[in-house]
């Protein structure tokens, strides 16, 4: 990518701001050791240029280059342990430079100010490992994968995008893509030598390669599903009438306290939202304002927004109180819900009912209906299994390669949609030029995944979503 500068040294806080034992800032480049020896000295009074790779000394952060003799306090920034570790052996494969300072918001920026005096330009988002990636120490699918690991919400989560970055899905790709290249060579071969014909036990053989590519896609693409909700999760909205419960589900699903919970309707007056680990998919549930008609002008805003998540919604939980009857209210919520996937949660089970359940189950259908009683804890099993039942037929199985990035599934089904084209063109001895071409559209797709060609923009665009200092 020739737009992106690769020759200076960046910088940049790693860690998050605030009060904390240890923070980090990061220094990769040609310079960063020349700037860490211009404010750091040694406890042993050597310089940095004469520490050895991947060996960590301490010292400290000073404002000027004196002599550790003649340091006086009032110079010092902070205590600290300074990380030197050499190219190409490093994350960038350039020169890397970590000082780990106490967590303190003002000495951590204390000391990256003093590195961009002295030279380091301060990282964009991404470009730590964006230069890991320009410099070939790992591809693309692999620095998606370190974006998934920072934004696991659950373990499953984080187990798979930690088999990402360790080349589970570039093994894959990167087969297919040799299997897709000898072919295409194969035929480029017999493009250059017209006289000569394939052979029907060679086009037999060519095609039972391209078949088996097509399923080698096919089971990444089969899981694909499941791979998008571990990454993303189900974006759950909790609605109804005030005072049916809707927080006390809310505590429920998330055994703990979260939600305000009083008898008095109208206390949830915003949307409140919290993740839940439900089977290894996180599970984005928000709690909504109870949704009636009102002249309070914050209720009403509260109601608004509650009906924007409803709309907005992988899945709707609507609650109803057995302690009352289906009223008007009730019934605009479900026919506002009945085209969405949803649940209708009877809560209140505990208290005498004033409903009849089995009207209920058999009007919205018993596969829709769940009994609970939030305070009381009952029937909350039984609610995310059904939860996790309507999104997924079995348990996943994390021992196979998952794609949960919306890039990847796009481009392999483009990739399985040209290789199809070039079995049936090749059945059909149409011109081998054609074949040709469909296969080598399909390995540039592949090659736009792996990011052995790839636009700025793109780049620009999923290196953007990274923090900085990663």
């Amino acid at each position: 990518m020739k737009n992106y500068i690769l020759d200076d040294t960046i910088c940049a806080i790693s860690t998050p701001l605030g009060r904390s034992g240890i923070g980090i800032v990061r220094m990769s480049g040609p310079d960063a050791i020349r700037i860490a020896e211009k404010i750091f000295l040694s406890k042993d009074k050597k310089p940095v240029s004469s520490f050895k790779s991947h060996t960590i000394h301490y010292g400290f952060i000073v404002e000027k280059p004196l002599a550790i003799s003649h340091l006086q306090s009032a110079s010092r920034v902070d205590e600290v342990l300074l990380t030197v570790m050499k190219a190409p052996k490093t994350y960038t494969r350039q020169d890397v430079v970590e000082i780990n300072c106490h967590g303190g918001i003002v000495a951590l920026r204390k000391v990256l100010e003093l590195c961009l005096r002295h030279g380091a330009r301060l990282a964009n988002p991404g470009e730590f490992t964006l230069r890991a990636f320009l410099n070939g120490r790992i591809d693309l699918t692999q620095a998606e994968a370190v974006l998934n690991i920072v934004d696991a919400k659950t373990e499953e989560a984080l187990k798979v995008a930690t088999r990402q970055l360790e080349g589970s899905l570039s093994k894959i790709l990167n087969s297919i893509h040799k299997n897709l290249l000898d072919i295409v060579s194969e035929f480029e071969a017999l493009l250059d030598f017209p006289e000569e014909e394939i052979e029907e036990s060679q086009k037999e053989e060519i095609i039972s390669r391209l078949e088996d590519t097509i399923k080698e896609l096919d089971k990444l693409l089969e899981h694909s599903r499941e791979g998008r909700l571990i990454q993303e999760g189900i974006k759950c909205v909790i609605c109804g009438k005030p005072n049916v419960g809707k927080s006390s589900l809310m505590n429920a699903l998330l055994g703990k306290e979260r939600v305000i919970v009083t008898p008095i309707p109208g206390t949830t007056r915003d949307v409140v939202e919290e993740i839940v680990d439900l089977h290894g998919i996180p599970l984005r549930i928000a709690d909504t304002a109870g949704i009636i008609e009102t002249e309070d002008l914050v209720e009403k805003e509260g109601i608004e927004r509650a009906k924007r998540e409803m709309e907005n919604a992988d899945l709707v939980i609507l609650v109803l109180d057995t302690t009352q009857g289906v009223n008007g209210d009730d019934i605009f919520l479900l026919e506002r819900i009945k085209d969405k996937t949803h649940i209708i949660c009877v809560n209140k089970i505990d208290l005498k009912s004033e409903m009849d359940l089995e009207v209920v189950e058999k009007k919205f259908g018993i596969q829709n209906v769940v009994r609970t009683s939030a305070l009381k804890n009952q029937g909350i099993t039984e609610l995310k299994d059904r939860i996790y039942s309507l999104f997924l037929n079995e348990e996943i199985d994390f021992s196979i390669p998952l794609i949960t990035n919306l890039r990847h599934i796009e481009a392999i089904r483009e990739v399985k949609e040209k290789v199809l084209v070039a079995i049936d063109s090749f059945k059909e001895d149409r011109y081998l030029e054609i074949v040709t071409q469909e296969l080598k559209d399909a390995l540039s797709e592949i090659s736009r995944v792996l990011g052995r060609e790839i636009t700025e923009e793109v780049l620009t665009t999923i290196f953007s979503r990274f923090c900085i200092g990663k």
